[in-house]
């Protein structure tokens, strides 16, 4: 078998394959299927359960991983082969890709329109909504391990679900590390402390995550002490547009000095020109945006130049927020797919675009976020266990067998969605984040909106320059702004703190405790708070739908 070929350090980067195997293990084998079908439909239910009665979805990537653990301990032969590292990394990427991509990728975006009143438009939703997921999945294929993506960036979630997954399978020293770290993370969330941020605050990005830090302390007290509500300022909204248009300057930036200077290590498996993916993922959205015009009527209330420039408008927006959304996703373990959303739908309103393309606007760019962001994490987990790109044919195999994992998640995903959708409805059970951008909607266009977002953009815009590429700063802060959260604020600050003193005081080799610790917090409460969760399901609290109040509680960020 593959992993008794591989050798262990305690750091997890020097986790090792001392002999690539010929041929990774297939997802379609009979076995892995079964349990992979098994797993995508739990994962789709999980998702829709907690994105409507609770408001968020938890990253199944932990669960699907100590359930693939568990199921290779059963004694009989069919489960042995779970024993497989890849095979469980197969497992808990079809878990994952199924619950984001259900919950944030295919019910919310189909939620705005029923909120509207237009059932009849649902279908056409659900489809472009699907759209948006594969093409947000298969683009930030093309684009993991290149200079925009690398492999090598933080993806925290990533990174814990690897350290589950090689604890689990070599035990001693590490699984006691992690086991220690799942407990105090348990404990910490279930007294509210957020014990995922200060583990993604020991592997992500330092100034990523201060930014971010600071935006959550700002935000939150101004609003809870001084009654200042920086969302009705749409103070972050202007930043993260301002930051995100500098972010896209400075990516296309990277894109073109890659394609100038091409760096055969950093492109393995998704490979090739980053020019060529980045322009394909724009040729197939604007496919998928002029499908979704045409099949809701658009035509019919927009001149052909108005339809013409709402398809290129909708295509740039869900790639844009994709790239934003993945930058946040690889520095600092959190992707703010709602709030994007939110942004280029104010944008929409603000340019004239009717109502009701907005609302397929905002549905289709919030379909791309998730499933892109989601991909990275998979990705990164099977880039470790894979031997960090050591043997670059297997690692070709291997992500191979990871994107159709993902394909079938969403694929499962879509089909739960597609079969309970009018149930949840019909019950009043949907994303709270759709009250929010139907109450935007229903608003309408306000000249001093727009007045105050391009105030904002520009110290956005200085922010992110100043940070340069490698910190996103600007967007993180943006993040953080929207969020408000003095708790997670003060929480990721004593995180980044402990972090530093303990790199100062012991140097580089307390990286690998640290590490698997963090992989430890954030697994000990994401299960925490899936467990909590469930047992407390009930509607989650719809937010209030006046223009006044819009975004008092907006979005909450996008990993929910």
């Amino acid at each position: 078998m593959a992993d008794k070929k591989r050798k262990f350090s305690f750091s997890v980067e020097e986790f090792r394959l001392e002999k690539a195997p010929e041929t990774h293990p297939s997802l379609f084998e009979p076995v892995s299927m079964a349990f992979a079908l098994l797993q995508g439909m739990i994962g789709a239910i999980i998702g829709l359960e907690l994105l409507t009665r609770v408001g968020v979805t938890p990253n199944t990537a932990v669960i699907g991983a100590i359930v693939a653990i568990g199921v290779a301990r059963i004694p009989v032969p069919a489960c042995a082969k779970f024993r497989s590292l890849d095979r469980q990394n197969l497992m808990q990427t079809v878990i994952s890709s199924a619950t984001f991509g259900g919950a944030n990728a295919v019910l919310l975006p189909i939620g705005v329109l029923w909120l509207l009143g237009r059932m009849e438009l649902v279908p056409v939703m659900f489809l472009g909504a699907c759209l948006g997921m594969f093409i947000g999945g298969l683009l930030l294929y093309r684009l993991f391990d290149t200079r925009a993506y690398p492999a090598s960036g933080a993806w925290p979630p990533g990174v814990a679900t690897a350290e589950c997954l090689i604890a689990g399978d070599q035990g001693g020293r590490r699984a006691v590390l992690l086991a220690l770290g799942a407990g105090v993370g348990a404990a910490g969330r279930y007294f509210g402390v957020p014990m995922d941020i200060w583990g993604t605050c020991w592997i992500g990005n330092i100034w990523a995550l201060t930014m971010f830090a600071l935006g959550l302390l700002i935000s939150g007290y101004a609003n809870g002490l001084l009654g200042i509500d920086f969302n009705q300022l749409y103070l972050p909204h202007g930043l993260m547009i301002g930051a995100g248009g500098v972010a896209v300057v400075q990516m296309g930036r990277i894109i073109l000095h890659g394609r100038r200077e091409p760096d055969p290590a950093a492109q393995v498996a998704a490979g090739g020109d980053l020019v060529r993916a980045v322009g394909q993922g724009l040729g197939l959205l604007t496919l998928g945006a002029a499908i979704l015009a045409l099949l809701a009527g658009l035509h019919l209330q927009m001149s052909p130049g108005m339809l013409a420039g709402f398809v290129v408008f909708a295509a740039l927006s869900a790639l844009v927020s994709q790239l934003i959304v993945g930058v946040s996703a690889m520095h600092s373990g959190w992707f703010p797919a709602f709030a994007a959303a939110l942004i280029f739908l104010l944008i929409s309103i603000a340019v004239g675009f009717p109502p009701l393309a907005s609302a397929f606007l905002v549905g289709f760019t919030a379909s791309t976020g998730p499933a892109f962001a989601d991909m990275g994490y998979d990705l990164k987990t099977g880039w470790i266990i894979r031997g960090s790109g050591r043997f670059p044919e297997y690692e070709q195999q291997g992500r191979r067998q990871q994107l159709a994992a993902a394909f079938l998640g969403f694929a499962i995903a879509a089909a739960v969605v597609l079969l309970s959708y009018k149930s949840y409805f019909r019950h009043d059970l949907l994303p709270p984040v759709d009250r929010v951008f139907v109450a935007t909607i229903r608003a309408g266009a306000r000249l001093d909106v727009a007045r105050q977002l391009l105030l904002w953009a520009l110290p956005g815009a200085i922010i992110q320059l100043a940070g340069g590429t490698s910190r996103q700063i600007g967007i993180l802060l943006a993040t953080g702004l929207l969020i408000g959260n003095p708790v997670a604020g003060w929480t990721a600050l004593f995180s980044l703190a402990t972090r530093t003193v303990f790199l100062r005081r012991y140097g580089r080799p307390a990286e690998s405790p640290m590490y698997v610790l963090a992989g430890g917090f954030i697994a000990g409460s994401a299960l925490t708070s899936f467990a909590t969760a469930t047992l407390r399901l009930r509607p989650a609290p719809a937010v209030e739908a006046s223009a006044s109040g819009i975004f008092t509680r907006a979005v909450n960020g996008g990993q929910q």
